[in-house]
């Protein structure tokens, strides 16, 4: 029986879309590909999920990479992309109805320390029973050790866990760990079906 249900964050339950990011800052399209490169595509942006290296830092070094003409941009996208969050629709009022229906919440991602400033504005995170961000643990989704990591933390039985991820890797690997879930396609109807296949009488 299901008991606990686990999201992921970015493209979960917020837009995580660096084409977005650079739109609205006005990042003219040739300048994008060198940017997703240097910025989403380093090792900075893995040691900021590990925990190994500040966002500030990160910016910091990736900024010495590129024109000087974009280093602020560089900035913006990596210590401000959060302003303003834009939700995924429709799942802050599933995180409602699952809590209201008596169901724990809880947040597992692969996300930098300064997670915790933004987390607050993000719409679904009042419905949250607790949290393991990567950068604290210095573990990363799919590493089996962070699974195991938040079953310990929070007391959970990995049999009455659901995880929610977009991530078809990370959805193998809680598996291998005893965690049922289903990988989210930006589709919330489709998500209400494999929860209600899975024992979870949510709406449809």
């Amino acid at each position: 029986m299901i008991r606990n249900i686990i999201f992921d964050m970015g493209n979960v339950l917020l837009r995580f879309e660096p084409h977005i990011f650079m739109e609205r800052l006005g990042v003219a399209p040739e300048d994008r590909p060198l940017l997703y490169r240097e910025i989403y595509h380093s090792r900075e942006w893995v040691q900021m999920d590990h925990g190994t290296l500040r966002e500030e830092a990160a910016a910091e070094i990736i900024a010495r990479r590129v024109p000087e003409r974009l280093r602020d941009t560089v900035d913006q996208l990596v210590n401000r992309w959060d302003r303003p969050i834009i939700e995924v629709e429709g799942m802050a009022e599933l995180a409602a109805e699952l809590k209201a229906m008596g169901y724990k919440i809880y947040l597992l991602s692969n996300a930098g320390l300064r997670q915790h400033d933004y987390w607050p504005r993000v719409p679904a995170s009042q419905y949250f029973d607790g949290k393991l961000i990567s950068a604290d643990v210095r573990l990363l989704k799919p590493d089996y050790a962070i699974y195991r990591l938040l079953c310990d933390k929070f007391s959970l039985d990995p049999a009455e866990c659901f995880f929610i991820d977009d991530n078809p890797q990370n959805i193998e690997a809680a598996y291998c760990c005893g965690i049922n879930g289903a990988v989210f396609h930006d589709d919330v109807a489709v998500l209400r079906r494999d929860l209600n296949a899975a024992g979870v009488p949510v709406r449809q």
